[in-house]
């Protein structure tokens, strides 16, 4: 006996990913058009961090103006991710996530064939208009869709975009280095089929808000009442792990090629594998804390990722390069396994302010991972890119202001 209800919900809307839901409610089709579309989305993005040693030769620019690049990006989106998040948590516009993937699009366009570095700074401006309302209103459908398993949830959407980030080095070497920065252009076609699957989305989410007004309103998991204060200091303790965490990753993301080919000698497209498997370590700890943290608990998953790095990052200035290759991974895998677990914790203690909490932990990440490339391409131009991961090194940490954060499973056991 098929145990879905689809209620009042227009069949034709909802396609190939009407057919979703297990036995516990988790909308697996959604969740994982959502991932694909992280997965295209942050792709196309990444491409433009693989793209820097290009576009330092084309345009002749200092480590400081790449961190300009960078900076540009992440602080657009990081600007207007929260209040996306607040408005489309008061108003929510079922089909915004195609919308914003469109602005994606034509800075895709412009990156191709900017004739100066004002238009690539242009261009990195409007993918990250775009990366301002995929973040948010994806974060708050995977919610919908999750079933109950926030972090499973959370996992899967996030896994996407961290393989995406992954293969943007990768069609780099492949495509862009061999046929040139025009080639980018050819990326437009990815930006189309994600705009597509994500209108198909949107329908879902729209159907799934009609047939939800509807009903009467289930009972509800035990929800965590905090008093405003704790939650207060709790989301800034977890605000300033996010920004720990962001600006490592970022230092590595941005500078990490410059780092290898500097360091060693390497070729552009041998730094750039090297790239992409720290890149695919961040993908494989994203999956593995989401699934962790919903049997653990998120605090837990938390202490162990952003500390638990802190050995490997402290070698990583002093390693060889074979061992350059080992600690990545493990850097990868550790550092990366606490964002699904601390972005559900924000989200369990702030409970109907879904699209805010990922709009602050999306967008003010990447803000303040690009004022950190900046900084961090400001001291490499008066210092050197060796000296840039020796200091950041010591920042995993902050991770012992874990120890400040409410035990909020126990709260939700005593609710």
């Amino acid at each position: 006996m098929n145990t879905r209800v689809q209620g009042a919900i227009p069949k034709p809307q909802l396609g190939i990913i009407a057919a979703t839901t297990n036995s516990d409610g988790t909308r697996f089709r959604v969740l994982g058009a959502l991932s694909f579309s992280h997965f295209l989305n942050d792709m196309m993005q990444s491409l433009i961090l693989a793209l820097y040693p290009m576009l330092k030769g084309d345009f002749n620019l200092s480590f400081a103006q790449i961190g300009v690049i960078t900076l540009m990006f992440q602080f657009t989106a990081s600007l207007l991710q929260p209040l996306v998040g607040i408005y489309t948590d008061r108003h929510p516009k079922p089909h915004a996530l195609s919308v914003g993937m469109s602005f994606t699009l034509v800075g895709l366009l412009l990156l191709a064939m900017a004739p100066s570095y004002g238009f690539v700074l242009l261009a990195a401006a409007l993918v990250g208009t775009g990366s301002s309302v995929f973040h948010p209103e994806s974060s708050r459908i995977a919610r919908l869709a999750s079933g109950g398993r926030h972090g499973l949830a959370q996992s899967i959407f996030q896994v996407g975009g961290s393989t995406g980030q992954a293969m943007g080095p990768l069609a780099a070497a492949w495509i862009i280095i061999p046929f040139g920065r025009h080639s980018v252009a050819a990326f437009s076609a990815i930006a189309l089929l994600a705009i597509g699957i994500l209108w198909t989305v949107g329908n879902w989410y729209q159907a799934h808000r009609i047939a939800t007004a509807s009903k009467p309103a289930a009972v509800a998991a035990p929800r965590i009442i905090l008093p405003k204060s704790k939650v207060a200091f709790s989301m800034t303790i977890l605000m300033v792990l996010v920004l720990s965490k962001s600006f490592y990753i970022t230092s590595l993301n941005s500078y990490f090629t410059f780092y290898l080919i500097e360091k060693f000698r390497l070729s552009v497209p041998a730094a750039q594998t090297y790239l992409f498997v720290l890149l695919l370590s961040v993908a494989a700890g994203t999956i593995l804390g989401g699934l962790v943290s919903d049997r653990i608990g998120r605090k837990t998953v938390i202490w162990f990722s952003i500390l638990g790095a802190a050995p490997f990052t402290l070698m990583l200035p002093y390693a060889s390069l074979e061992l350059t290759g080992i600690l990545i991974v493990l850097i990868g895998l550790i550092i990366a396994s606490a964002s699904p677990a601390m972005l559900v914790y924000a989200q369990d203690i702030m409970p109907g302010r879904v699209g805010l909490v990922a709009g602050l932990f999306f967008g003010l990440a990447f803000g303040i991972g690009g004022i950190g490339a900046a900084v961090l391409g400001k001291v490499a131009d008066v210092t050197d890119i060796a000296y840039v991961y020796k200091v950041c090194s010591f920042i995993p940490l902050i991770g012992l202001l874990t120890a400040f954060l409410p035990n909020i499973e126990k709260t939700r056991r005593k609710a």
